[in-house]
């Protein structure tokens, strides 16, 4: 008779299991201990990968604190293009002992990951802030210049003084030394964990906006220009949080 049952099986894999159940399972024939043997060979690549991409993604964080610096910062946006809502940035400052291997390029996550991942960040950052800047900000200054202002503003709301920015693309008028990332936020750890917390930050606003605004679908759009809002802009016509600059809105306010 066996030593463990299938079911002891399923459990002991389930549970971080040592080298001698791992061979016992490996060597047993039984088709559900083999089912429960290839998913924890499974899940272990997947984690193994995702540790991979992670110690890839600190690569220029490790650097920057191997040669002394302290505080290094990931700066990222969310909200350029939609036509109605602010733009939100981010500002993170990760600490050494940073492990969350699954965060990554928000884009890259569902909702329900970033929702997961937003208060583990929060907890285990040095520091982290949000700018933002809102729709006649965005009129007055354009789209690029206002989320400048925006990242400017998370820089500086940041409780300890970063003497490296790690930045999506764009410069930021603030006097620290910078290095901008093409794609940044699927190349650092900081600047993923930034745009993480600018989506849910942002998309929070915009499920909140829907409320105040109905009929522009705004909770599932966070104010991108689908059918759906094109159709609230049409019928109802412009709300204070649209983009008079932007040029759906301008042929709304055409007609």
């Amino acid at each position: 008779m066996p030593e463990h049952t299938i079911a002891d099986f399923k459990r002991l894999l389930a549970d971080q299991p040592d080298a001698a159940i791992l061979a016992a399972a490996a060597a047993d024939d039984r088709k559900g201990v083999q089912q429960a043997y290839q998913r924890y060979l499974k899940q272990l690549a997947k984690q193994e990968a995702l540790q991979t991409r992670f110690d890839q993604h600190m690569q220029l964080e490790r650097d920057f604190w191997a040669d002394g610096g302290q505080y290094v910062a990931g700066i990222d946006e969310v909200g350029r293009g939609p036509l109605a809502g602010p733009v939100v940035t981010a500002a993170v400052v990760l600490n050494r002992d940073f492990n969350l291997v699954e965060v990554n390029d928000s884009k890259q996550l569902t909702a329900k990951k970033r929702a997961e991942l937003m208060p583990k960040i929060l907890e285990q950052a040095v520091s982290v802030s949000l700018g933002v800047a809102d729709a006649q900000q965005i009129d007055q200054l354009n789209i690029y210049e206002a989320t400048r202002v925006a990242m400017a503003q998370a820089v500086t709301n940041l409780t300890v003084a970063p003497t490296l920015l790690l930045v999506d693309a764009m410069q930021i008028p603030v006097p620290i030394k910078q290095t901008r990332l093409i794609k940044g936020d699927a190349k650092s750890a900081s600047i993923s964990a930034a745009s993480i917390v600018a989506k849910v930050a942002r998309d929070h606003l915009m499920a909140m906006y829907d409320q105040v605004y109905p009929g522009y679908d705004f909770a599932d759009n966070m104010g991108y220009g689908t059918a759906k809002h094109l159709a609230g802009l049409q019928t109802l016509g412009i709300t204070p949080i649209h983009r008079h600059s932007f040029s759906p809105v301008q042929d709304a306010e055409k007609r």
